[in-house]
Formats: structure tokens, C-alpha cells, sequence
């Protein structure tokens, strides 16, 4: 029900010390870190000086987000989502330091949607079940893998394109001390022990190893 800011995910952009609370997240997609929608409009963007002015440009409806139009305050915005507001769409990325920054990007951009494949479950009628990384389920006849990316057009979630996660494709990294970090995916180790499985990128000539987990596959090779 409350959040301290004191305590507040690492990735939230907000000052610690500035107040007690700070708007807490309503349950829901983005189970981690994701940032409330009044954080982003009144500390990211710095569209409104207190809660009570994000709030009134949220109920006028003048905030979309993956091309839907958002009004409660404490709906959430994630790892590549899109929000649009005042005529500029924005991207949630994961900057070097680890927090949220949104990216402005253009108008034919922000009718995309990039999701990674976390989980995949066969329901009724032998359909795959696709879970999406940002908490959305979409069922799809054709086949893909765990790991792989999807990218949605906005807001039907029409899949538009698929990048494999492979050997040679692009990816950049959302977690840990490479967070933010882009490169071309080298080896995918799988561990045999209860250790997550890592991944070996390299950019601009020098390689890192990071755990599967904190790679999101961008691009395919050849794009």
C-alpha cells in the first residue's frame, strides 16, 4: 500500500532524501522495479511540480502508454515500454548506473513494442501460451522460443518481428554492473549446477560475460 523512498527499487530515478514516501507501484505487469506513472510524469519528466498535477494530466487522458490511454496513478511503466504525452513519445530504458531513463524516439517508433519471451505454457486446446518479460500473455500460432524477442505493433500487439536469441545477434543488457551495455551476442553457456546460465557479449572488440538473465536480444544479425 505505501512505499518509502528510502527503500524505493534501485532503478527508480528519484531523489532518497527529498520525502518520506513516494507513490507505490498497484499490482500488476512489471512485477519488478517498474516505475508508477505518476514518478515518471512529475520526477522523469518533469511535467508537473506535485502528485495533485500529475494527476490532473492523467485523468484529462493525455497519457498514453503502449497506446493506451493510462489514468490511474499508480499504473505502471517498465523496461521498454512506450508512453506518449504532449505530442513526444517516449522509450523506458536502463541506463550504465542501473535506473530508468526514457529515451525520446519518433512517432513511427513509438508504434512498436519490444518484448522478450520469459515463459511459455501450453493451454486449453494445446495453444502456446507466450509470457511476455513485462507481464503480458499473448497466444500465438506460431512457434518461438524462451529468450527470444518479439516486437508488437501499438497497441493491436500484432508480432512484427522476431529476434532469436543466438549467436550473432544484438542485445543489450538491463541488469547487473553491464547494464545499459550494447553488443553482439558471442556464446550461450548453459550451466549444469543451480547457477544461472551466462552469456558472453562483446562490443567494440572486447568481451564480458553476464548471466542470461540480464539480456534482451535487440536486433538480428544482418539488420
Amino acid at each position: 500500500m505505501h512505499q518509502k523512498r528510502i527503500s524505493a527499487p534501485k532503478s527508480w530515478p528519484i531523489a532518497k532524501k527529498t520525502g518520506h514516501w513516494v507513490t507505490a507501484p498497484s499490482p500488476g505487469a512489471h512485477s519488478r522495479d517498474a516505475v508508477p506513472i505518476l514518478v515518471v510524469l512529475r520526477d522523469m519528466l518533469h511535467l508537473a511540480d506535485n502528485a495533485k498535477e500529475a494527476k490532473r494530466i492523467l485523468h484529462g487522458g493525455a497519457v498514453t502508454v503502449n497506446g493506451r490511454t493510462v489514468k490511474k496513478h499508480k499504473a505502471h511503466v517498465g523496461l521498454f515500454d512506450v508512453l506518449s504525452t504532449g505530442g513526444k513519445s517516449y522509450r523506458m530504458l536502463s541506463n550504465p548506473r542501473g535506473k530508468y531513463e526514457l529515451t525520446q524516439i519518433s512517432d513511427d517508433e513509438a508504434k512498436r513494442k519490444l518484448a522478450r519471451i520469459d515463459n511459455i505454457t501450453v493451454v486449453r486446446g494445446g495453444q502456446r501460451q507466450y509470457n511476455l518479460h513485462d507481464g503480458t500473455n499473448v497466444i500465438l500460432k506460431e512457434k518461438y522460443h524462451t529468450g527470444d524477442s518479439l516486437v508488437f505493433s501499438l497497441p493491436e500487439y500484432h508480432v512484427l518481428e522476431r529476434h532469436e536469441r543466438k549467436a550473432g545477434n544484438t542485445a543489450v543488457i538491463v541488469g547487473g554492473k553491464h547494464s545499459g551495455q550494447t553488443g553482439t551476442i558471442v556464446e550461450l553457456r548453459k550451466i549444469a549446477s543451480p547457477r544461472p546460465n551466462t552469456v558472453r557479449i562483446e562490443q567494440d572488440g572486447t568481451q564480458f560475460e553476464t548471466i542470461d538473465e540480464y539480456v534482451f536480444v535487440t536486433g538480428s544479425s544482418g539488420d
